[in-house]
């Protein structure tokens, strides 16, 4: 059974065709609220207060069936003004023991994650009997299929509270896995083990998904145990402004995918890419991947992303504090309430929230925007991606210099940057010289975007001012490292790259 602890029910009025249901809680108490799968900030008026995953069950419950337009609304209630404008930072991370350099096991993980409850005040997130997670306000700690350890950062105002945030979170890691002798790794892909080495955690979705991935592509098993990535999400005002920003964001996805390339090794060797883990998402699953081309259509708009959701295939549905594996299947066909797997039932938002956390694109759009292109790293560019897209996106000015310099930028010449950048970063050709000069402009813009914020964060954007700078990414600083002062053993990138 999934636990909830100490949520707080909203004051805000739920939608206007839900009622509210008590939802018992582990403390024996109970609240009403309308819940999801993940938290979501509060927004137009209307507060949404949202557990950590696993789902908790049917919480909302329509008193008539979902429409396609309260999907639409659902995303369209992401939209505040710019002073409520957030910045959210996911990281993920390997970790491995400090002797062997094994991928850890989940036994030790759950120690981790109890040890941090105890001695840091987090809560508990279970599934059945297995700890899963840990929540502390807004932040929660997830785990990847494989053991990533994941931090969903709180929505913070400032890149200085995001970079304290992310500090903190080591901190008290590296204060309980120092006694435990294991330490975690700073990387794109999985360096050194094959994915039969790699544990698999005790959640029910990625039971499903395992079976599920080798029928779509031949690199999903890979995406889901052995990669980490670092991601911000940030907000949008309007239809129009999330429409611009979502542009922006796919655009130039292949440039941060470059700047932040760190994962050039697989089971100890060279693998051909800087951007392993970028590469993966090209053969996971064609119909929830890639660059969007219709975002750039002149019809695009809320309705047309809920359009693409609704026909990309579902993993599962969560009932009865199980999840039921409905791969295959629409979430357009569970709307008419045909889904096969649990006939007859119709879906709740839970259920799309849900659902949209199952679509990988680039960029992706929820009741707010995720920027999803760049590899794992150590800490330092775990502060400069999010720096470098709101510099980006938070400033008008930034923000339409981009589209002017992006708009003749082809649908063929996206798709390929995306897959070219994976092997030769930033010394891609573009038009008439490399990728990098676009880069320099585009960091300068990000630059001056923040120094216009006002709030003295440009500094983090300094992590990433040397890649530009050479052209040379991250990933080839480690092949050169491999080839010369490390004599071609990937065993050093573990103390290299270590938090």
């Amino acid at each position: 059974m999934a636990t909830i602890f100490r949520v707080a029910s909203s004051t805000a009025p739920p939608p206007h065709n839900f009622r509210l249901r008590k939802t018992p809680v582990s403390n024996g108490f109970s609240f009403s609220s309308i819940c999801f799968d993940r938290r979501i900030v509060s927004s137009g008026g209307r507060r949404f207060i949202v557990a950590a995953s696993p789902p908790t069950e049917d919480a909302v419950v329509a008193t008539e069936p979902l429409t396609k337009q309260d999907l639409i609304d659902y995303l369209a209630s992401g939209c505040k003004p710019k002073d409520k404008w957030r910045i959210g930072t996911e990281h993920e991370k390997f970790g491995f023991e400090l002797g062997s350099l094994r991928p850890v096991k989940y036994e030790q993980i759950a120690e981790l994650l109890n040890a941090i409850a105890e001695r840091f005040d987090w809560e508990k997130i279970m599934e059945g009997d297995k700890i899963i997670g840990l929540k502390q306000g807004k932040q929660s700690i997830s785990l990847e299929p494989g053991g990533q350890f994941e931090l969903s950062g709180a929505p913070l105002e400032t890149l200085h509270q995001t970079c304290a945030e992310v500090n903190s979170h080591l901190y008290q890691v590296k204060a309980v896995t120092e006694e435990m002798g294991i330490g975690f790794l700073g990387i794109g892909f999985q360096p050194k083990w094959e994915r039969k080495d790699i544990p698999m955690m005790p959640k029910g979705r990625y039971e499903i998904m395992k079976k599920y991935m080798p029928k779509v592509g031949s690199l999903g098993l890979d995406m889901m145990f052995r990669t980490c990535t670092v991601q911000v999400n940030l907000d949008f005002s309007s239809e129009a402004d999330m429409i611009r920003k979502f542009r922006a964001g796919l655009a130039l996805q292949p440039i941060a995918t470059a700047l932040f390339a760190n994962s050039p090794f697989t089971e100890g060797k060279p693998n051909g890419f800087v951007s392993m883990r970028s590469h993966i998402w090209t053969d996971t699953d064609k119909d929830r991947t890639g660059m969007l081309p219709f975002v750039f259509d002149d019809s695009f708009g809320f309705e047309q992303y809920v359009d693409y959701a609704l026909d990309v295939p579902m993993y599962f549905a969560y009932r009865k504090k199980k999840y039921v594996d409905c791969t295959g299947m629409t979430f357009r066909d569970f709307l008419a309430g045909k889904l096969p797997c649990i006939p007859g039932e119709l879906p709740t938002l839970n259920d799309w929230e849900n659902h949209l956390t199952t679509i990988f694109p680039e960029v992706r759009l929820k009741r707010y925007l995720e920027m999803r292109g760049a590899d794992g790293g150590p800490w330092r560019r775990l502060c400069a991606l999010p720096a470098f897209w709101v510099g980006l996106l938070y400033d008008e000015v930034s923000l339409q210099r981009v589209l002017d310099m992006t708009a003749d930028w082809t649908l063929e010449e996206r798709e390929m940057l995306r897959n070219k950048v994976t092997v030769t970063g930033l010394k891609t050709p573009f038009r008439d010289g490399l990728l990098k000069h676009v880069a320099e402009e585009v960091l300068e813009l990000a630059k001056d975007g923040l120094e216009r914020r006002g709030f003295k964060e440009s500094g983090f954007l300094n992590a990433v001012a040397e890649v530009v700078r050479t052209g040379v990414t991250p990933a080839e600083r480690l092949l050169e490292l491999y080839h010369g002062k490390w004599e071609q053993s990937v065993d050093h990138v573990f103390e290299e790259l270590l938090y």
